[in-house]
């Protein structure tokens, strides 16, 4: 995690003829103008706009910094709450959203996002080791019906599921990032399960036992674009080919709420990647995370 540091003040950050600020609700317009540059990119603060309608930061704590030209144009943004998640940030803006960073008073679980604007920020941070860096991680995304036949077993998870499910999200994390996501309290975590639930972006597969066979969730959720995240299957079933139908009904009720679905996948992940292309993804871009 990144370490405390003197509040950041956007004196701090001001390359010539440039501004760094946070964002406020008058930014809110240029921010969606922003994030629609590249929609399936930047769903994550997409997703913030379209369930809070402001640019101003969120009952979380998390805000957006942005950098400005002369002429008051917002040129990039960065999301700054449990992660830091730049939006539309070119390499030579780094050096300033670092400065941001290293000043501020947050601790960070992780950078992530386009890898070119994710690598650069953590170059520039050139202090706070990572536990991990994950270079060139597919992004991949499709629009259309799924290539395969959805599995008509799995299905949007309610509250009474959460008991069962709740474990299978933390083997998901345990596997994917390599620790516990409920180690030291478990309050924070389980809310967000609680809170996928019910938004309704929460899918599973149950065993004939009533265990979770195959899992996933969509992270993010704006008009434009979802993304999947937390594909998960039980260790015992792996080899069976539940991905494939699994990932094309979790497409099927993504298209519901938005018509393009992506997700993003660690580039080693050769099995999860041939699954992804079968049910009819295509790489679109390259994302990166740091974790700290």
């Amino acid at each position: 995690m990144l370490s405390r540091a003197a509040p950041w003040s956007p004196s701090r950050s001001r390359p010539p003829g440039r501004a760094v600020r946070r964002l406020s609700d008058g930014d809110t317009a240029a921010l969606a103008e922003l994030v629609g540059a590249d929609p399936v990119a930047n769903v994550f603060v997409a997703a913030h706009l379209a369930a809070h309608g402001t640019a101003a930061g969120a009952s979380s704590g998390a805000e957006i910094v942005g950098m400005f030209d002369g002429d008051g144009r917002l040129m990039s943004a960065c999301w700054l709450g449990a992660n830091v998640v730049p939006v539309e940030v070119p390499a030579d803006h780094a050096q300033a959203y670092a400065d941001v960073i290293r000043h501020s008073r947050r601790r960070f679980a992780s950078i992530f996002g386009p890898a070119e604007a994710t690598l650069a920020i953590f170059a520039e941070l050139s202090g706070p080791a990572a536990r991990d860096v994950r270079r060139a991680q597919p992004l991949l995304a499709m629009e259309g019906s799924p290539a395969v036949a959805p599995d008509p077993l799995v299905r949007v998870t309610t509250a009474d599921d959460f008991d069962t499910l709740a474990p299978a999200c933390v083997s998901m994390f345990e596997e994917e990032v390599g620790y516990s996501p409920v180690a030291g309290g478990s309050e924070n975590y389980y809310r967000r399960v609680r809170q996928l639930i019910d938004l309704g972006h929460s899918f599973a597969r149950f065993g004939e036992d009533g265990e979770v066979v195959f899992k996933a969730e969509l992270g993010s959720v704006s008009p434009a674009a979802s993304q999947v995240q937390g594909v998960w299957v039980e260790p015992s079933h792996r080899g069976e080919g539940l991905s494939h139908g699994g990932m094309a009904a979790v497409v099927e009720h993504a298209r519901r709420l938005a018509p393009v679905v992506s997700l993003y996948v660690n580039d080693y992940n050769y099995k999860a990647r041939a699954s992804y292309r079968r049910v009819g993804f295509e790489q679109v871009g390259t994302f990166a995370t740091v974790l700290f």
